[in-house]
């Protein structure tokens, strides 16, 4: 399945509510190969990134209290694009779409007081 960015609110105690996504398609997170090639623990660790790094078949779940941070690590990772794209094998502006893709959905998030999920 292509993973995909949602940003969410809670609807009551562990009760998720996706939010609707954006109409042009801003909510690809990647191929499924990018599970582990792009955001694997590997090359998303190693400019420093601490939420986005995951075992490949881990959804990645932002919680509201950690959107800020999230939208940091994400202009962290924004900086090294290039880097991102030599080690997971896509090209640079493909890294740059799924970032920027990831950030509107936690801007979204922070906007609505939700949360950013990754599946």
């Amino acid at each position: 399945m292509t993973p995909l960015v949602h940003t969410f609110v809670h609807d009551g105690p562990g009760k998720l509510r996706l939010l609707d996504d954006p109409e042009d398609g801003g909510d690809m997170a990647g191929f499924e190969s990018s599970r582990t090639r792009l955001r694997g623990p590997e090359p998303a660790r190693a400019p420093g990134a601490r939420s986005l790094p995951r075992p490949g078949d881990d959804d990645l779940c932002v919680q509201p209290e950690d959107v800020e941070e999230f939208l940091a690590e994400c202009a962290l990772l924004r900086g090294h694009t290039a880097e991102l794209a030599a080690r997971s094998g896509y090209r640079e502006d493909y890294v740059a779409d799924r970032l920027a893709d990831i950030t509107r959905a936690a801007l979204r998030a922070r906007s609505v007081g939700g949360g950013v999920l990754v599946r």
